[in-house]
């Protein structure tokens, strides 16, 4: 990747929506625009070049920037806010459970019989069944999400590529992300999905080992590794509301 001198922020506007995005001018030939899983946007000029010329070759890529931009917002999580009292239904692994929050001789929760059974030393009020909920979806998470790695990497393990580190942690915007220095990020949230679902996010981290956008080339890779990828994404974004 070339060195970027320096850079801007700047924003144009199409179709009467507002694309922001970041310049930079770097030491290269020719004009990249890029848009990343965070939706930013990013374009790369060669030093030199003139400010009106960039503009409109980003004008001219407006539509598939839109596409993307899009494609990411659908992707985001788009899971209620709980409010972690009695009778209220949470997903694990895809399946709706229903709080029941009683006192015990310990602070834990149990999946038992339909339901999530959350007990404490003092009855549970919001803030303890939310605290106690989440340690206990992080620990199942650090489990089936490592399951799930270990046999999406099986479909890139022809590759020339180092297996990426994995890190769990909550996200507000991304059910995933992979980074360039060669680690995937999972959001705790997707714990409450199903395992296609968490196979399918996984998949398309480790299909940004090869390509970091989105451009055609990802997509066959994607339909190739995980056939009718479609379907299953469609089913995380709605199942997850």
């Amino acid at each position: 990747m070339d060195p970027a001198t320096h850079g801007c922020k700047r924003s144009i506007v199409y179709g009467g929506k507002v694309i922001d995005y970041n310049l930079l001018f770097c030491n290269r030939k020719t004009m990249e625009i890029a848009v990343h899983p965070d939706s930013s946007v990013v374009a790369k000029a060669p030093i030199g070049a003139d400010i009106t010329l960039v503009e409109k070759k980003i004008s001219k890529r407006a539509r598939w920037i839109l596409r993307q931009l899009d494609y990411f917002s659908q992707f985001n999580p788009k899971t209620p806010d709980r409010c972690y009292v009695n009778g209220e239904t949470h997903f694990y692994l895809g399946r709706q459970y229903r709080l029941r929050l009683t006192e015990g001789t310990a602070n834990e929760v149990k999946l038992t019989r339909g339901f999530f059974h959350v007990t404490a030393t003092d009855f549970p009020t919001p803030e303890i069944a939310k605290k106690l909920l989440n340690k206990w979806y992080l620990e199942k998470a650090q489990f089936h999400f490592q399951e799930s790695m270990d046999r999406c990497w099986l479909k890139f393990d022809r590759f020339d590529f180092v297996k990426p580190a994995m890190k769990i942690r909550r996200m507000q915007k991304r059910w995933g992300s992979f980074s360039g220095k060669g680690t995937v990020t999972l959001n705790t949230a997707l714990i409450r999905a199903p395992k296609e679902c968490i196979d399918y996010v996984i998949t398309h981290e480790l299909c940004h080992m090869k390509y970091q956008d989105h451009g055609p080339d990802f997509y066959k890779l994607l339909e190739r590794v995980i056939p009718g990828w479609e379907k299953i994404k469609h089913k995380l974004e709605l199942g997850m509301r």
